[in-house]
Parts: C-alpha cells; sequence; structure tokens
C-alpha cells in the first residue's frame, strides 16, 4: 500500500455537484451546457464563483475547454487542464484534482463534461459531427468491423457467456433494476419500467446486445466541486469525502488486450487490490454502487473485477436482487446511463455523492427545511433513497482494458 496514498484519505471531499437536465435535442451548445452545470454545483456547494481556482475537464473531441468556460464564469485559474477520455476519466480526474490540491497548486478544483451524446458526435460515430479520418488502431480494428464501442466489446461478453455461462437474461436483469430506480427519478429520459423480456425481445443491436442493453443518448452536462476535507464541513450540505481513488489502471496492452490474458477479464482487475488498500474497507462493506452502465454486461464485469462477486458469479450478482433498490447493495439508484442520460459517468459519481447526503432528488415530499422526506418506498414513482448509507464505490469502464473507480464516505 502506497504510503502518500493513505494519507490522503478522507482529506478532500466533493462539496458539490450540479447538472443541466439530461435530454434528446438540447439545441445548446456544449459551452452553455458547461456553464450552467458548473454555476449550479458552485451554487449546491455555497461557494462563490471566486472560490473556485481549478478546473478540469474531459471530453472526446466533442466539447468546450476549460480556458473558455472559465472565462464566461468569471474564474482566474490557479490550475486547468483538459484530458482526452471517456469512461475512466471522472474517478481518475477527481483522483488527480486531490493532487493538485495537495501539491498546493490550487484550492478548489471544478470538473465537468459537457457533450451532445445525441445531437452531436455520437458514439457509434454518426451524427451531426464530421467523421474523423481513419488512422492509427483505426485501420485495424475497422477492418474487422470494430467501429463503435458495443461492436469492439462484444467479444468480452461473449467470451463471457462462453466460459462462466453468463446468460442474456442475467446481463437483462441490470437493465429492468436500473429502469425500476429510473421510475423515482423526475430527472431520468427514460422512467417507464421494462422487464427482462422486454430487454430480450428489443431488437438485435450486435451479438449478445439487443437495443436495451445499450444506454441512452443524450445532450447533458454535468459537475462536481472537488475540496478539502476542512473547507467542505464549511459549505452547504454534508461532506462527501474521498476515501481512495484509482485512475486509468489498463491490462497489459492497451490496444489489443485480447493478446493479453483472459478476454472477460476487466482491468479493472488491476486496480481492485489497491483501491481496497487505500480506501481501509472492502467491496462487502459498501453500501451503494454506481458501475459504468454504457452496457448491461459492463456492469456485470465491473463487480467480479472490483472483488464485489468471483470471477464468472457477476451474472448472478446482478440478477438475484443483490443491485435493487432494497437489496443488499444497490446500484445506480438514478437509473444510470442505461436509463438517466449518458454523461459518461460522471452523473453516477453525482448520484452517490446525494445518496450519501442523504437527499437524493427524488419525488419525496419536501420538508419544512426543504430536504426530502424519503419514505424508502421504492415502488414506481416512489422513493430511491437508500436507507442511511455511508459508504459508496464508483466503478469506471473504458473498456474491457482500462478501468478506474473511487470510494466515497459520509462523514
Amino acid at each position: 500500500m502506497s504510503a502518500g496514498a493513505h494519507g490522503l484519505r478522507d482529506k478532500y471531499a466533493i462539496a458539490g455537484v450540479g447538472e443541466t437536465p439530461y435530454v434528446k435535442g438540447a439545441g445548446r451548445t456544449t459551452r452553455s451546457m458547461a456553464v450552467e452545470a458548473l454555476r449550479r454545483a458552485i451554487d449546491d456547494a455555497g461557494l462563490q464563483p471566486s472560490d473556485v481556482d481549478g478546473l478540469m475537464s474531459y471530453q472526446s473531441n466533442d466539447s468546450v475547454l476549460s480556458s473558455t468556460v472559465s472565462g464566461d464564469l468569471g474564474l482566474r485559474l490557479n490550475y486547468f487542464a483538459d484530458v482526452y477520455g471517456g469512461g475512466t476519466s471522472i474517478e481518475t480526474l477527481i483522483g488527480v484534482a486531490t493532487g493538485v490540491i495537495e501539491a498546493g497548486m490550487c484550492s478548489t478544483v471544478a470538473i465537468f463534461r459537457s457533450m451532445n451524446g445525441y445531437s452531436g458526435l455520437r458514439m457509434s460515430g454518426s451524427g451531426a459531427a464530421p467523421a474523423a479520418p481513419m488512422t492509427g488502431e483505426a485501420l485495424h480494428s475497422h477492418v474487422y468491423g470494430w467501429q463503435n464501442p458495443a461492436q469492439r466489446y462484444a467479444p468480452a461478453f461473449v467470451r463471457h457467456m462462453h466460459d462462466f455461462g453468463t446468460t442474456s437474461a442475467q446481463a437483462a436483469a441490470v437493465r429492468a433494476i436500473h429502469s425500476e430506480h429510473a421510475s423515482n427519478n423526475p430527472k431520468a429520459l427514460y422512467r417507464q419500467r421494462v422487464s427482462v423480456d422486454h430487454v430480450l425481445a428489443s431488437r438485435p443491436i450486435c451479438t449478445p446486445l439487443r437495443l436495451l442493453d445499450c444506454c441512452v443518448e443524450t445532450d447533458s452536462a454535468a459537475a462536481v466541486i472537488v475540496t478539502g476535507a476542512a473547507r467542505a464541513r464549511d459549505c452547504r450540505h454534508h461532506p462527501v469525502l474521498i476515501r481512495a481513488v484509482v485512475g486509468r489502471v489498463s491490462k497489459p496492452r492497451l490496444d489489443m488486450h485480447f493478446q493479453s490474458g483472459p478476454i472477460a477479464l476487466a482491468a479493472g482487475r488491476f486496480g481492485s487490490d489497491r483501491l481496497w488498500a487505500h480506501a481501509g474497507v472492502a467491496p462487502h462493506e459498501i453500501d451503494v454502487t454506481g458501475a459504468y452502465d454504457a452496457f448491461t454486461f459492463t456492469t456485470l464485469m465491473q463487480f467480479e473485477a472490483f472483488g464485489f462477486c468471483a470471477p464468472g458469479a457477476g451474472g448472478t450478482y446482478v440478477s438475484d436482487g443483490t443491485i435493487r433498490l432494497g437489496g443488499k447493495r444497490p446500484n445506480n439508484t438514478s437509473g444510470g446511463q442505461l436509463c438517466e442520460g449518458y454523461t459518461h459517468g460522471i452523473n453516477l459519481v453525482i448520484e452517490n455523492v446525494r445518496q450519501l447526503r442523504h437527499d437524493v432528488d427524488d419525488s419525496c415530499a419536501l420538508g419544512a427545511e426543504g430536504r426530502r422526506m424519503h419514505t424508502h418506498d421504492y415502488r414506481e414513482g416512489g422513493c430511491r433513497q437508500v436507507i442511511a448509507p455511508q459508504l459508496a464505490a464508483n466503478l469506471g469502464w473504458g473498456g474491457p482494458q482500462t478501468a478506474s473507480a473511487i470510494v466515497l464516505r459520509r462523514e
């Protein structure tokens, strides 16, 4: 275990979160949405723009730069960075934020992701933005028809089914359960509950994926505020402390991960021991999770990789009620990227921050102080607040070959 990482445990916190609506066709620029999400996060923390002196974003050549947004918000920055990447980025950048604050480079960092994932460049490579030229690894992968994430990840999913007997029905339970959670989320794009049978009856995309195995595409922006724990205690909400982070852990090969180890092994396995050692807790102690659900299969493979269940047991773990609200360890209680909206993972972190603040924004009535009076009645249209969660874990996915994760704690 790294002594340095152990020394950072609980020293930093997420003090604020914010987002725009999850929609198809926002009719807005990524710049406009980023500014709104950041303003909401800063306000949620009870801070002023002048309190934020660090800014980071992540993108896939489809968004606005931090240096542009900072001017719109009136920020004077001591540190900023924009990185390329998607599903492993938010946990990684939260870890980087704690590092740059620890190094004295700045004191409070805002992190955002803004994307027109429906009306702009779509993950399939289609959409309003022009197609990128075929270079580098694409010269090899496109020959085999691997042009989008579904096609690139499908071989690992099929191999998982072959090696462990995982079924499409088990994976479909992820969508069905996340749809239950989304039905209690007023801001989710897809709020209708679906069954395993609905998922299995949806049209094929590429084996073994069907339409409802795939995440929604949305236009939206979201942001989080990272600062020192001492400062977070003076902010508006109950502090959510950062216990441990692993970021962009990789398999031995990033370009052709098939050539180095089991195809059905997700890269999180290489970061699991480090994560739990630094966090000082074990998977069975976690109360709520946010496992990246670009596809139903990615969720079950991450649970195996990070030790929530044994290798090959992911299908059972996601289909036996464990991840359902009211179950032992609810997952993606907002509906996740399958139902709420697709933001390359930042909305999953935001949801768990609210869970740990015991203040999820569901349909429960507001009390005199403006806080939800949660009923913990998880029937359709009801509550989605987990009862008194203390620990949460978010698991990021950049394909079978890369992973990230974060453990958060309610103080």
